[in-house]
């Protein structure tokens, strides 16, 4: 690790507000692992987000839906051991928050308290828009995430982009805005049209981070497999 990666000042949500505000591009990558944390750590990224994406690129799952939350609070606190200035994003799995408030509230303690994480993220609109407002009440930041959201890939068609209709294009907005009031620090919109994505950058006042929702968001987040061309299976389509 660089001796400018430990000494600079650590990002926090007000850094990344005033890097949206300011036209700056906010860089998010995941890790799954120490050294990969190390990595991005060196590289001065933003953001690390230890994504449900480790079921494919890490554990060999077809899919994100089999990972099971002591499979990613292992690598959650492999990454936190790795890194200093980013702030670390946990992805709480699928089945590990929807039911309930109150399971919300507990799966995502674990994240905070035993893998360190300063935010996690939850997936879709709808009942989730809930699930947010209660986990910022509990006083744990959030971030949000919408258009292709692969825990639900299935019911959304596969892994194929959304919000190319008029009426499905004001579905990821109204989620996205919904997500906002309910507390959400930043926002992930995934394989969505770039018109999309210009519309909510302009709408939202916390930052909107894309993957495959072309090149106006506040910043991109990237697969660190993806990024190194380590990982050869299926990626959902932008």
């Amino acid at each position: 690790m660089s001796a400018h990666a430990t000494t600079a000042k650590r990002v926090t949500l007000a850094a990344l507000a005033a890097k949206k505000d300011a036209g700056e591009p906010i860089v998010m990558v995941t890790a799954y692992d120490h050294p990969g944390a190390q990595i991005v750590e060196a590289a001065g990224v933003d953001v690390v987000l230890v994504g449900d994406s480790a079921a494919m690129t890490v554990l060999g799952y077809e899919s994100t839906v089999p990972v099971t939350i002591d499979e990613m609070l292992m690598l959650t606190r492999a990454v936190r051991r790795g890194l200093t200035r980013p702030l670390l994003v946990g992805d709480l799995p699928f089945g590990s928050y929807e039911a309930s408030d109150e399971l919300a509230i507990a799966t995502a303690q674990r994240f905070v308290k035993e893998a360190g994480c300063d935010l996690v993220k939850i997936e879709r609109g709808g009942t989730t828009v809930d699930r947010a407002r209660a986990l910022v009440q509990a006083g744990i930041p959030v971030v949000g995430h919408v258009g292709l959201t692969p825990q639900t890939a299935t019911a959304l068609g596969g892994y194929r982009a959304q919000g190319r209709t008029a009426d499905a294009a004001l579905a990821v907005i109204d989620d996205a805005v919904a997500l906002q009031e309910a507390g959400c620090s930043m926002l992930v919109v995934e394989a969505i049209p770039s018109e999309v994505t210009e519309v909510l950058v302009s709408r939202l006042d916390i930052p909107v981070i894309g993957i495959g929702a072309g090149a106006d968001a506040d910043g991109q987040v990237l697969v660190f497999h993806d990024l190194l061309g380590l990982y050869d299976g299926e990626r959902p389509s932008s």
